[in-house]
């Protein structure tokens, strides 16, 4: 019973051993670190380049489904501070034989003595089964020492403040400045000193009033001698029209959209016009018949249509501006003065 047990005990050592020896000569083989610093001594505050070095064989590590991590130093440790940590770079080797990855790691120390590097520690990585190896780069001792002092000279007393010779080119770009400022100070001068000076438009001219207007359409009208030449539809579509626009202006009756009828029946509220609202009939009814009707007047009606037309424009004049009554009175007052 005792030897079957010490049977099986050797059995699982085997398989034990069987299980871990692959992969620590994977870590062994297929990993060639180191850690090399670029100087064995420093001076106090001077630095030293650590650089850290694994050569692997990727397809094997493929294989092998392992995986490298770089030792992670903190920031100060054993004397010794970190000044900056390069990137890891890949850099495959002449003959293919494997892959190199490198950091450069840069070291710094204040204090005098000497201090060593640890070993650092490579872990490798089984994703297969979570398992984890490590791999010691050698400790490196460096001696960091201080500025030495030769005591057999006397001190030097302290120098005074040197005055820094001036230059005017240490100012050159306040200069440059300032002739950019008077050269556009003299671009802007010059610019509104030479540029063209607008001419003041001109006063709009007066409007014409409503009533000189129709007035002056209506003899522009007669003189053409419209219906003299036969053109009997047109004279009396232009006559009716300038009555209507007049109407429309003065009274603000929407003329030339309504019927004949219609324009009657809305001049009511406006008694000045409806006083002419017989004339006003008569005028358009014999304008609907040559319009409408191709009826011929005689001459003598298209003569009175005309009449009738300034009639009516005649007898609706607008009332004289309070301004020209007020200077009208004044001046009557002063002439009454006078005979007085």
């Amino acid at each position: 019973m005792r030897k079957r047990t010490i049977i099986l005990q050797r059995i699982f050592l085997i398989v034990l051993l069987g299980y871990l020896c692959p992969f620590r000569l994977l870590a062994q083989d297929r990993y060639g670190i180191q850690a090399q610093a670029d100087t064995d001594k420093i001076r106090i505050g001077e630095q030293v380049k650590l650089q850290l070095t694994a050569k692997v064989n990727p397809d094997q590590l493929k294989a092998a489904n392992l995986r490298l991590n770089f030792p992670s130093l903190p920031d100060s440790f054993n004397h010794w501070e970190v000044v900056n940590r390069s990137p890891i770079d890949t850099v495959a080797s002449a003959n293919n034989s494997g892959t190199f990855f490198k950091q450069t790691i840069t070291l710094t120390s204040f204090d005098s003595g000497r201090w060593e590097i640890p070993a650092l520690r490579f872990d490798v990585l089984d994703a297969s089964n979570n398992a984890t190896d490590s791999a010691f780069s050698e400790p490196i001792g460096i001696d960091v020492n201080t500025v030495t002092v030769d005591t057999t000279k006397a001190f030097k007393p302290i120098k005074t403040v040197r005055a820094v010779p001036w230059s005017i080119w240490d100012y050159w770009v306040y200069m440059a400045i300032g002739a950019a400022a008077v050269l556009l100070a003299l671009g802007l001068w010059w610019y509104f000193r030479r540029r063209p000076i607008k001419e003041k438009a001109a006063p709009a001219a007066p409007l014409e009033p409503v009533y000189d207007r129709t007035l002056r359409l209506l003899k522009e009208l007669d003189a053409e001698k419209v219906w003299q030449q036969g053109q009997v539809k047109e004279y009396y579509s232009r006559l009716t029209d300038i009555l209507r626009s007049y109407f429309e202006e003065q009274f603000g009756i929407a003329a030339l959209e309504q019927t004949s009828a219609e324009l009657l029946q809305n001049i009511k509220p406006v008694t000045i016009l409806n006083q002419q609202r017989d004339k006003l009939r008569a005028l358009l009814s014999l304008a609907d018949l040559a319009k409408f009707a191709k009826l011929q007047p005689t001459p003598e009606e298209h003569t009175d249509s005309m009449n009738k037309a300034v009639e009516i424009v005649e007898w609706t004049k607008p009332a004289a501006r309070p301004a020209a009554d007020a200077e009208g009175k004044t001046q009557n007052a002063e002439s009454g003065k006078q005979q007085a």
